[in-house]
């Protein structure tokens, strides 16, 4: 376990950021959230079953002169999002609590906008936040802009937590997941736990989602995806209102009829994807993580 402390304010975050073999993003990440002047955060990554450097990377960076906040860096020897997500939280006990996937951009300063508009888990406040979401389209292939045209214009796109890559919790909000099981979708089980007028999208607070770059890689991070959303709907923690239905796209395409070419490649790769998720389902494998490598850009490694 690597730490770097000194005398700081206290942070207004604590920041759970799972990691596995993300040596290529986890510099970028790291350093845009510590090296704030004015922000200090508590940021926990935990390196789980890596075969690549990613803790020597995300060391280098905790010890690198920066901001206010600290970087613990823990080492898990197997491999697994929810069991990583367990020990970050063992490891912090700052709230509001944030947990970042380690292939987004985000700034201290939109964790910050998002741990504000949790008040502090009030009464009659948001129990759930996440940031506005940015997915670039450059040197991507077509097939997968359009697929994304469509994707960020559906309402539960918009409005639900899912798909960000960030979602902040309040203590009280923290406490209610504690006893839902753990998911393949686990950010998509986080947002449904909340009623809509329980979780918000922060105004101000930005996350860069990077897409596949080719239709290959979509297909494979869908198919993830749609087996996630069935391991949900198997145990009741999706609602209807978080599905995606033909009447939806054929509303979308209504409301703008030059997107039917772009809401077709929508469908093709969504029915692919359930078809291939549907293998999974039948062996009860909800573990897999197809994982997209197009998007993962190498990042700039710290000095020393």
């Amino acid at each position: 376990m690597t730490t770097r402390s000194a005398d700081r304010p206290g942070p207004v975050a604590g920041v759970v950021v799972p990691a596995h073999d993300e040596e290529r993003t986890i510099a970028r990440l790291l350093s845009a959230l510590t090296s704030d002047p004015d922000i200090a955060l508590e940021v926990v990554v935990v390196c789980n079953g890596c075969a690549d450097r990613t803790a020597d990377v995300a060391r280098r960076v905790a010890l690198a002169p920066g901001g206010l906040s600290t970087v613990t860096v823990v080492e898990l020897a197997a491999a697994g999002k929810p069991g990583a997500l367990r020990r970050g939280d063992e490891a912090t006990a700052t709230f509001p609590r944030v947990y970042v996937d380690a292939d987004v951009e985000i700034t201290a300063a939109s964790i910050a906008a998002l741990a504000a508009a949790l008040d502090g888990g009030l009464d009659g406040g948001p129990l759930a936040a996440g940031p506005e979401r940015q997915v670039p389209r450059d040197g991507v292939d077509w097939p997968v802009r359009w697929y994304y045209d469509v994707w960020e214009r559906l309402p539960q796109v918009r409005d639900g937590l899912f798909g960000r890559g960030v979602v902040a919790l309040s203590a009280k909000g923290h406490a209610r997941l504690r006893g839902l099981p753990s998911m393949l979708s686990d950010d998509l089980v986080m947002s449904e736990a909340f009623t809509p007028a329980e979780r918000v999208i922060v105004p101000g607070a930005v996350v860069v989602v990077r897409p596949p770059r080719t239709l290959r890689d979509l297909v494979r991070r869908r198919v993830r995806v749609a087996t996630g959303n069935a391991q949900a709907d198997g145990a009741g923690l999706r609602g209807a209102a978080a599905t995606t239905s033909p009447g939806m796209l054929a509303r979308l395409v209504r409301e703008r009829p030059s997107s039917a070419p772009k809401a077709g490649v929508f469908l093709a790769v969504a029915l692919v994807a359930r078809a291939r998720a549907r293998r999974a389902v039948r062996r009860g494998d909800f573990r897999t993580w197809l994982r997209d490598e197009s998007s993962r850009a190498p990042a700039p490694l710290p000095p020393g």
